[in-house]
């Protein structure tokens, strides 16, 4: 018996999926919030959001205080997030005293708003839970409600802030971070302009790919992963060139959502670590930022993993070739494309970073562990300056 659990063990190592209780996916889907956030019994919402999101959705935040709620937007999170801004929101939420925090917007406010919501009653600080597991709880109802299809943080235990005295970016990983529900609205990303779907539709193909080819991976997350791969590589170009297709913003949606959920049991790995500095130091578009660093990092990884390579690039539409070596690097090949056609910088060069800053770079890069350790290969301070070198 003892040896049959150690083999039933060993072929199907252990997974912990996570996401909201309750997803509601579909156009027009959010007209039901203010119907579940009062089932929930939820009266005061505190909603976390960017002055843009905030402004092509007024209606809404009308229609939600028409039904009986009182909503307090804040829409300070107009970039990505630094720790001194999130203390400025949770202040406001504080004063506010809501029952509910709501993330509506991109990636960062939804970050924000995950980590008002698990830090409103002061009990820990933002400085104490960076990392995997160091946060103890959240007691405050917490939705998500995404208005651009890329970050995944709408189903995600994930929140990523920078820290602007080490101008690196920090994540904070918990279950206590996947939020209580959430609404995946396609018609909301209608309004985006063509550079921020680019960058936010590359940042969630890249979750899904580095989530299937990752030595965490797993079967129950690869069905996630290669979907979203598919769907995305088929629709970003459209949703980015015509921004009202609604079909291609669906599906670019649908690849957010399983890039998300792949990054709870599965993560990301060395692209997302090496684009850390180019956000946190030059500010650079997290997605930008991943699709600069991309294809030299997966032209790296390829001899470890040809096998998941070509099946990233068959799901990509590639013909298969005569070997999985030669599929991947078509894939490779075809993930630049894609970057091309959707209008994003090809070099380090073209979003004005110094060559004299890719040795500081590289040893910063080096020290985020927690994804270069999903990489198929290892990563040293060396590999990066060269991969930093590639893509200058």
């Amino acid at each position: 018996m003892l040896a049959t659990n150690l083999a039933l063990r060993l072929l199907t190592p252990m997974v912990i999926l996570q996401q909201p209780k309750r997803v509601f996916f579909g156009a027009g889907c959010v007209q039901r919030a203010a119907e579940e956030f009062s089932a929930a019994g939820r009266k005061r919402l505190f909603v976390v959001s960017s002055p843009t999101a905030a402004r092509h959705n007024a209606d809404l935040f009308t229609a939600w205080r028409a039904a009986g709620l009182e909503v307090q937007v804040d829409t300070a999170v107009n970039c990505e997030p630094d720790i001194g801004l999130f203390e400025s929101v949770l202040a406001r939420a504080q004063a506010f005293a809501p029952d509910a925090v709501v993330g509506f917007g991109g990636g960062s406010p939804l970050d924000t708003a995950k980590l008002v919501a698990a830090l409103l009653d002061r009990r820990q600080a933002i400085r104490d839970v960076f990392g995997i597991g160091f946060l103890r709880g959240r007691a405050i109802y917490l939705a998500c409600i995404p208005t651009t299809a890329g970050s995944g943080s709408e189903v995600s235990p994930n929140a990523v802030l920078i820290d602007e005295v080490e101008q690196v970016k920090k994540g904070v990983i918990s279950p206590h971070l996947v939020p209580d529900i959430a609404f995946l609205d396609p018609a909301l990303t209608i309004p985006v302009p063509p550079a921020v779907t680019a960058s936010v539709g590359i940042d969630a193909l890249v979750h899904c790919i580095e989530g299937y080819a990752n030595k965490a991976a797993h079967s129950a997350v690869d069905l996630y992963a290669l979907e979203g791969v598919r769907r995305i590589g088929r629709s970003v170009v459209p949703a980015v060139t015509r921004g009202d297709d609604l079909a291609a913003r669906t599906d670019v949606m649908w690849g957010a959502y399983y890039g998300g959920l792949c990054l709870g049991p599965v993560n990301t790995a060395a692209v997302h670590a090496l684009s850390a500095p180019l956000g946190g130091e030059f500010r650079v578009a997290h997605g930008v930022a991943n699709s600069l660093l991309m294809p030299h990092v997966f032209r790296f990884n390829l001899p470890a993993m040809p096998d998941r390579y070509a099946a990233v690039a068959l799901a990509l539409g590639v013909e298969p070739g005569d070997s999985a070596a030669v599929a991947a690097e078509a894939g490779v090949r075809r993930l630049v494309e894609l970057s091309r056609a959707c209008g994003v910088p090809q070099r380090l060069r073209d979003v004005n970073i110094p060559a004299d800053a890719l040795p500081a770079m590289a040893r910063a890069a080096a020290k985020i562990q927690r994804l270069l350790k999903n990489n198929p290969r290892e990563v040293t301070e060396a590999d990066a300056l060269a991969i930093y070198c590639e893509a200058w």
